[in-house]
């Protein structure tokens, strides 16, 4: 076990500076084999860390939840990383230039997104995520327009200002491990779990606050999202999709980790609560900017706006269905993000716009690509038999085990409302017959299409029979989130 996480922290790395000295031609190549290898090493920690936590060089830790996150971003790493083959063949793009630093931006912000679940300290984690938002917003940029520059510019202001309330929050959090602990300890997890009942209270529900709205602000939790849909619209679609079911997704395990922390000290009341207001506001809000979207990508930004608020929900309701619910949802919106991200790629490349209105016709031009789109809004949508469908449920079902029967009507009749507006612009895209001249009928690139086809056989996994080892990875995951072992 050792091995693979030196492995995965070490891999997505060497590939950015191979993609330094190799022709555009290899480090294609080298990209997409290392992504498809990082998520052979994820899965090979799965039954390790089902049973317990792997620990190595003081500084790497991985337990079940760390393992569940990066199933998440391992999958996605390789699904893009194959898409990016054919999504840059079919581009406008093919100056060695733009390819090189495209390679070497996808493997070092896959490396970051991997290496932050690994982190045993809260320090460390603030550091991973931090550099997440270096190398995202260079690739936001890549594409070198006025609009792709505003949104990175914008995206650099707002994820710097609530990292630094990141920040802040690991330095409460400091402050309460001292008093127990000593100034000399290292922030690490196990620690302060096991300090939590005697860490002063005050400074824990700063803490926690600090990095909901901190880390909420990489996460996409109103009202701290608004760089979200802009930095999605404006970056490559494979970049979208990263950040959409990946980014977002890491940023959510660090304040699982102060939740964490905040239920061992505080008990579970208070961060329940805290999690609550930010997951209705956000869910309510995309429910809003749902309707009336004019650009493709941009509707998808809100949906996962939409999919974090569901998350912090989820965990509010407290029980351990609920939670299990959540862990399985971290995963099928990755899927499932990633595949209506990629669709909409296709899309674009295809019919060479990105507005609604100019998009028409999916079906009729793209034959594989117009249904898998499809059935990656359905998934979104929470339609069965897919991933989505069975951990919405699951999370309704624990609020109402949790007595939470208001809040359960509110998911409920937000995420319906939700897949309504997002259902009504996708079949305006995909059904309507495209005015004027159409394309040939055809894919730009089967490379684009294999990572869908796969994304899709995941999702039917998680919605019909989750594998056994990966129950147990959630169960033994719920048991850290609900306090009951650290």
């Amino acid at each position: 076990m050792h091995v693979i996480l030196l492995l995965l922290l070490t891999l997505p790395l060497a590939a950015a500076i191979a993609c330094l000295r190799v022709p555009a031609n290899a480090a294609r190549l080298v990209s997409a084999l290392t992504g498809v290898v990082s998520f052979a090493l994820v899965l090979a920690l799965v039954p390790a860390a089902a049973h317990g936590t792997v620990s190595y060089l003081r500084f790497l830790r991985v337990d079940a939840l760390s393992v569940v996150f990066l199933l998440a971003t391992g999958f996605l790493y390789g699904a893009v990383a194959v898409y990016s083959v054919g999504y840059l063949k079919a581009g406008q793009q093919p100056h060695a230039r733009y390819s090189r630093r495209f390679w070497i931006g996808l493997n070092i912000f896959a490396w970051a997104m991997l290496a932050a679940p690994m982190m045993s300290n809260l320090g460390l984690l603030w550091v991973a995520i931090e550099v997440t938002t270096v190398v995202s917003a260079l690739l936001v940029a890549i594409e070198d327009t006025d609009g792709a520059a505003e949104a990175a510019w914008k995206y650099v202001l707002l994820a710097s200002a609530g990292l630094a309330l990141a920040l802040l929050a690991t330095v409460f959090i400091y402050y309460a491990g001292a008093h127990v602990l000593g100034q000399s300890y290292d922030l690490g997890f196990s620690q302060l779990l096991a300090a939590g009942p005697r860490l002063p209270h005050a400074a824990v529900e700063l803490a926690f606050v600090l990095a909901v709205l901190g880390f909420g602000t990489k996460t996409g939790l109103v009202p701290v999202h608004t760089w979200l849909p802009d930095a999605h619209s404006e970056a490559p679609t494979p970049v979208s999709a990263l950040l959409s079911g990946s980014l977002l997704a890491v940023s959510f395990y660090a304040i699982l980790r102060y939740y964490q922390v905040a239920v061992a000290a505080l008990g579970s009341r208070y961060p329940r609560n805290v999690l609550l207001v930010f997951g209705v506001a956000s869910l309510l809000l995309a429910m809003v900017y749902l309707f009336g979207q004019r650009d493709i990508k941009r509707l998808l930004a809100y949906s996962s706006v939409e999919h974090m608020g569901i998350l912090a929900i989820g965990v509010s309701f407290g029980a351990p269905g609920a939670l299990a619910g959540v862990l399985l949802h971290v995963l099928g919106h990755a899927a499932a993000k990633g595949n209506a991200f990629m669709g909409a790629g296709v899309l674009v490349r295809k019919l060479g716009s990105k507005r609604i209105t100019a998009i028409r016709g999916g079906l009729d031009v793209l034959p594989w690509s117009g249904p898998l789109f499809i059935l990656a809004i359905f998934a979104l949508g929470a339609m069965p038999p897919f991933g989505l469908f069975r951990s919405e449920f699951e999370i309704v079902a624990g609020g109402l085990d949790s007595r939470s029967y208001a809040v359960a009507a509110i998911l409920v009749v937000g995420v319906t409302a939700a897949f309504l507006g997002l259902a009504g612009s996708v079949t305006r895209v995909v059904m309507l017959p495209l005015a004027g001249s159409a394309p040939a009928r055809g894919e730009p690139s089967g490379w684009m299409v294999v990572p869908v086809v796969v994304g899709v056989l995941a999702l039917l996994l998680l919605g019909l029979h989750p594998p056994a080892e990966l129950t147990t990875l959630f169960g033994r995951a719920v048991t850290l989130l609900d306090g009951r072992t650290s």
